[in-house]
């Protein structure tokens, strides 16, 4: 071992004032045993370097030596790893032999392995001997599986999934299936209850697959995740991360303090960790430990050996071979920008106010217009300071209405409509994050009070923006469906939209702000912690959202105002490189009679006025801004927004769709304003154009 590993791990240990004789052996309760790395994959974080080239095998002689042991020695469990111990000529015989000597089988499966033509028996057998199996499924979206274990890999890992259920397990109380998530880049995994939730969700919905638990297990900076972080450059900052998350409450429930690996040739490590970097355990000559010579007594009471990848088990909550060593409560996590993988914990643990956020996609104060400027002066401070958003998603007219939020935050734009649709109006607010939950209901009955409310007229609800109906939101239910810089955080953005068009009532209002990109986002930029936890990762090519919604039913989705998002943060402004990214708010309605061009029936359109607060004119969108009393020419399209929804009464329109005169001339955005501007004084009918 190189001393230089050594002195890391004992330095931290040392600060955080841990005598280094805390990390000795208590009772040997599992034995893990590596078959080899032999593996039908090649993963790009595998600490073994397992591969379909793997030559070191375990031998039938050595398997012997280990049940040898088993018989003679009272183990717990026995845990069985490879590379893909499968693909061993000797892995039925051992788990068939070993069964019966330990109270726990554990496999450790790839899955895909399960399908290859001379493993096909293998559910069936592992229902027999009644293994519990724990797989690798490192994510749960085909993207990110395929990047980090190879093309093809997610899809056959669910068929795989769909077989075990198919053999009871997870349905039966004694055939246990576990998941094990690894982060897929430089940081350390999220919290290990809120994404066993989130894939249990999603791959329940879009799969029908269920699993026991999910298991969180963190990246060790050796071998190929060590040479992905040398590649990238990032092996400084990823140790950055691991000795500022030191835990101390981990070290009581450090695995190797009651665990033993076996190598292929019977080698003994303290973990499989040192196995892989081959710091191999020692007698009192300095010989090396062999299965077949190993008497308990040589273990209890032993120094164990460390170096500078024990601080990734000793991260965060932890890390073990069965996921998270602690607790939530007990975490000593320290909030930081690299430190975290998902969105619950980037919104709820690391963004603390508007401050720590690295990009614009946030929306000040004074982008919103009266009346709302004059409500959020009402707004509880810590509502304010704790919201983040890309733009003011709140559309006039809302008096009496029913209005969802999703992903309300601390509540900020719930409030605000609460304040807009009055004491016959209601606010619904769904978000996933219990700390941004949290803040917004505390306020709840002093917000009421401010606003001069006899009763409350909001409510929030913990759940997720692709499932409004485990919500509770029942169909056509909803007047007004808004968002603030959420949806581009959804795994699932098709699922979100098909929800929003079933709780909407007929002729009900999609009106949401969110960032899109210019293009396509690459895979890197996608997989970012910090740039998809700052609304970036997850930004939507604009033309790939308008064909989503036409592929829902909505024919036409109008733009209300676009605003460029700005980098200030020089690394994550190389990372995204010549993406634009910006602020859109974005207008839809759920209407029948739309189609997929504007055509062009002779219609005319009249704004009466009458809308509170805007007595002058109303924008429709950024092509349609129409004056009080002056007519404008509108295509099909325009004429139904604006008589067949809540703004109906507000208008005039003249004209329906007997007589048909072809594609309406659209203008661009710049010309459609230029054109209404000089036909304001004219007083010409062919206003502004459609697009």
């Amino acid at each position: 071992m190189g001393g230089s590993f050594v002195n890391t791990f004992l330095n931290v240990l040392e600060k955080h004032e841990i005598k280094s004789t805390a990390l000795c052996r208590t009772e040997l309760t599992t034995l893990q045993v590596n078959m080899g790395d032999l593996c039908n994959q090649a993963c790009a974080h595998c600490h073994i370097e397992a591969s379909p080239k793997g030559k070191k095998i375990m031998s039938r002689k050595t398997v012997d030596d280990i049940l040898f042991f088993l018989k003679s020695n009272k183990i717990k469990t026995l845990d069985i790893t490879g590379g893909a111990p499968e693909l061993n000529p000797n892995f039925g015989y051992f788990v068939e032999s070993a069964r019966p000597l330990v109270n726990e089988l554990i496999v450790r499966s790839n899955l895909t392995v399960l399908l290859q033509k001379n493993k096909k028996h293998l559910p069936e057998f592992f229902r027999l001997n009644k293994v519990h199996l724990i797989c690798s499924l490192p994510c749960y979206t085909k993207e990110n599986v395929d990047r980090q274990r190879g093309a093809g890999v997610f899809e056959k890992s669910i068929r795989a999934l769909k077989l075990l259920n198919e053999k009871g397990f997870t349905l039966r109380g004694n055939l246990q299936m576990d998941l094990v998530y690894n982060a897929l880049g430089a940081y350390l995994p999220g919290s290990q209850v809120s994404l066993e939730k989130d894939y249990k969700k999603v791959l329940k919905e879009n799969f029908g697959i269920e699993f026991n638990r999910l298991l969180t297990i963190t990246n060790v900076p050796i071998k190929k995740f060590k040479n992905y972080l040398d590649s990238a450059k990032e092996n400084e900052k990823y140790s950055d991360v691991l000795t500022r998350n030191f835990n101390p409450a981990t070290i009581e429930n450090l695995m190797c303090r009651s665990f033993l690996s076996v190598g292929h040739d019977g080698r003994l490590y303290d973990c499989d960790f040192n196995l892989a970097l081959g710091y191999y355990l020692k007698d009192k000559s300095g010989h090396e430990l062999n299965i077949k010579k190993l008497r308990l007594e040589h273990l209890k009471g032993r120094e164990i050996i460390t170096g500078e990848h024990c601080l990734a088990c000793t991260a965060g909550n932890g890390s073990s071979c069965q996921g998270a060593l602690t607790s939530e409560n007990k975490c000593a996590l320290n909030v930081q920008k690299d430190a975290q993988a998902s969105v619950k914990e980037y919104y709820g643990k690391i963004l603390k106010t508007k401050n720590d956020l690295k990009t614009s996609s946030c929306c000040s104060i004074e982008a919103f217009a009266e009346p709302m400027k004059s409500i959020i002066k009402n707004i509880e401070p810590e509502i304010l300071d704790k919201f983040y958003g890309c733009g003011s998603p709140l559309p006039p007219l809302l008096e009496g209405c029913r209005v969802l939020d999703l992903g309300s935050g601390t509540g900020r734009d719930v409030y605000i409509a609460s304040s807009l649709v009055g004491q016959e109006g209601f606010v619904t607010g769904i978000d996933m994050t219990d700390e941004q939950l949290n803040i917004a209901r505390k306020h709840k009955d002093a917000q009421m009070k401010r606003f001069g409310f006899k009763r409350c007229n909001v409510d929030f609800k913990k759940g997720y923006i692709e499932d409004l109906k485990e919500a509770g939101i029942k169909d056509n239910s909803q007047d007004v469906v808004i968002s603030n810089c959420v949806i581009n955080l959804s795994p699932d953005k098709k699922k979100v939209f098909s929800e929003i068009f079933r709780v909407l009532k007929p002729g009900g209002e999609l009106y949401f702000s969110d960032v899109f990109a210019d293009r396509r986002v690459p895979d890197d930029v996608k997989n970012d912690p910090v740039l998809y936890g700052e609304c970036l990762g997850g930004a939507m090519y604009i033309e790939d959202f308008r064909r989503m919604l036409r592929d829902l039913g909505c024919m036409d989705v109008r733009y209300m105002s676009k605003r460029a998002i700005t980098i200030n943060d020089p690394k994550i402004l190389k990372k995204t490189g010549n993406i634009t990214f910006c602020s859109v708010t974005v207008r839809a309605f759920k209407l029948d009679d739309l189609e997929d061009i504007c055509e062009d029936f002779g219609q005319v359109a009249y704004y009466q006025g009458t809308i509170p607060g805007l007595p002058h004119q109303f924008v429709l969108d950024d092509h349609h801004v129409f004056f009080t009393g002056i007519p404008m020419l509108v295509c099909g399209n325009t004429a139904s927004m604006l008589s067949n929804t809540r703004y109906g009464k507000h208008f005039k329109v003249v004209g329906d769709k007997s007589r048909h005169f072809g594609p309406f001339p659209c203008l661009s955005g710049k010309q459609a304003c230029e054109t209404t501007a000089q036909n304001i004084d004219s007083k010409d009918m062919r206003g502004s154009g459609c697009c």
